[in-house]
């Protein structure tokens, strides 16, 4: 009982403090929102089942290397924000520098829709794990749901307005960081009033231990949503909210794996993305009910919060001769098909091989531009092409997680 006051307790204090605080109506804010929305979409749900079943005790290392890619990509990213894209604002429409941005920002269209996808087919699987459906008729039920939503959201966006769309974003936001720091609470909580814990499973690391771990790059990715908020929000803003987003997000993923230490067994154990819903009805049946709303409200911004990524990226491929509501059809158009030709440990695989090579090309834009205007170290070019090879051999073998 205690456990559900002092989560319920929890949740309510921070959903209340950043739906309604001084501080939630900050720029500053309203800028770290996107990029994290993306960042802790569902990470923090399906990463602990994933890595205690592939990694067993060292889950939480795996993790924190993860972590660090995100980060080190998140530098890149930073680095262009100033320098690529002032670059770009004086050069030519045939320099090769262009061309590549070019390039690099359809992959990032493509990677888009498919994060769009895998978002939505996460929160299907999570509003579907306490109704009793068969296995043969479970895949058709949960794609046809995410059609339905994916055809909602471009119906807001072009009945209501993208602003609308938007402010759902941020709506579920706050919401959903309150249910983590419930979760989080309910969980300490549980470690200061219980000593017995299941034995911890052995730690498996080997060379088959890479692929699945960068199998599982969509599930840190995000950050880079920060680069196309150019038209509202200025570079320095943008540096610095996208690197407090990843430092949120970061403490976020770790503090919730040391907290499901001693669950790590039966999270190993747990079936399918949605496993994280048995392990927390064990502490707290009302944690249950927290991990559902998190995981709705997650999916579902995460989801929001790509597309109007996607809207500004195509925006800018197009030199706004797409319109942004055009973009929102035609991402859930490529998202649709994504699902439908997908299992859910399938597209995690393929949306992070999808953003590892969009993190390639940005790592190769920068070094470009880097040696073109001299603007970096030896140690800093050396950096952008350790991280570059890094996405790019997370591109070519990040493998699926088993199901």
């Amino acid at each position: 009982m205690i456990v559900t006051v002092v989560a319920l307790a929890s949740a309510v204090a921070v959903t209340a403090f950043l739906s309604f605080g001084r501080f939630a109506r900050s720029e500053s804010w309203r800028a770290t929102v996107t990029p994290l929305a993306s960042i802790i979409g569902s990470g923090f749900l399906i990463c602990g089942p994933i890595l205690a079943r592939e990694f067993g005790q060292a889950a939480i290392l795996a993790e924190a290397v993860l972590l660090a890619i995100a980060y080190a990509a998140g530098a890149v990213i930073r680095f262009n924000i100033v320098h690529v894209e002032s670059y770009l604002e004086r050069a030519t429409l045939h320099d090769p520098v262009a061309w590549l941005a070019r390039i690099t920002q359809a992959v990032l269209a493509i990677a888009y829709a498919i994060s769009v996808a895998y978002y939505l087919k996460l929160l299907a699987e999570f509003l579907l794990k306490p109704i009793s459906i068969g296995p043969a008729s479970h895949s058709l039920v949960s794609n046809a749901l995410v059609t339905l939503i994916l055809f909602g959201i471009v119906a807001l966006a072009f009945g209501s307005g993208l602003r609308r769309v938007e402010h759902l974003a941020h709506g579920t936001v706050s919401l959903k960081i309150g249910i983590i720091a419930g979760m989080l609470a309910g969980l300490a909580c549980w470690w200061l009033t219980n000593t017995a814990s299941d034995p911890l499973p052995p730690a498996k690391i080997g060379w088959n231990s890479i692929p699945l771990l960068l199998g599982l790059v969509i599930t840190v990715q995000g950050f880079e949503t920060s680069r196309y908020l150019g038209q509202s929000y200025s570079q320095d803003l943008r540096i610095r909210t996208m690197r407090h987003a990843q430092w949120l997000a970061s403490g976020i993923y770790l503090a919730f794996l040391a907290l499901l230490t001693p669950f790590l067994g039966r999270a190993a154990d747990a079936e399918g993305v949605a496993g994280i819903l048995d392990i927390m009805t064990l502490v707290a049946p009302a944690l249950g009910i927290f991990v559902l709303i998190g995981a709705l409200a997650s999916q579902l911004s995460a989801a929001v919060a790509d597309s109007i990524g996607s809207g500004g990226l195509l925006s800018e491929v197009t030199q706004k001769k797409l319109s942004v509501r055009a973009a929102f059809a035609l991402a859930a158009g490529l998202a649709v098909a994504v699902v439908w030709l997908t299992d859910p440990f399938e597209v995690v695989a393929i949306s992070s091989r999808a953003f590892a090579l969009y993190y390639a090309f940005q790592c190769v834009l920068a070094f470009m531009v880097a040696r073109k205007t001299d603007v970096a170290t030896p140690t800093r070019l050396a950096g952008f092409a350790i991280v570059g090879a890094i996405c790019l051999v997370a591109t070519l073998v990040g493998a699926p997680a088993e199901g």
